[in-house]
């Protein structure tokens, strides 16, 4: 099986701080950045503080994960279409969706997962560049 070796991707970290305006003010519209899972709303995929990677530019589409801002805040979800429209899916099951009207309120896709302190726990979202 051939290998796949990645270059290397430079993600702004950013505090909470810096962040008080509510938005992702301090990296470039097409930078990739890096969010850490908070909570269980995402397992059994997602689990808390895991540290996901996020293309702002990315194809949204059905059964993409995302980061949105929806309510007045942001949100990590799962993108689902259903017969009435858009919707932010919780993976688990005690959390309940959320109807959205169109995909202007997403802001980014998950492109990757990993655990933070293992190197090889590292799973993919899109399919991998050949070169």
């Amino acid at each position: 099986m051939e290998e796949f070796k990645r270059k290397p991707i430079n993600i702004p970290v950013v505090s909470a701080e810096q962040q008080a305006d509510g938005a992702f003010g301090a990296c470039s519209e097409a930078e990739p950045f890096a969010l850490m899972v908070l909570g269980d709303s995402m397992e059994p995929e997602f689990h808390d503080r895991e540290i996901i990677v996020i293309e702002p530019e990315g194809l949204a589409r059905d059964g993409s994960y995302v980061i949105a801002f929806h309510n007045e805040e942001y949100t990590f979800r799962q993108l689902v279409k259903r017969k009435a429209g858009w919707a932010l899916h919780a993976l688990n099951p005690a959390y309940p969706d959320h109807p959205i009207a169109d995909l202007s309120c997403v802001k980014g896709v998950v492109i990757l997962k990993k655990q933070p302190g293992r190197r090889k726990s590292v799973k993919y979202y899109i399919e991998p560049e050949k070169h």
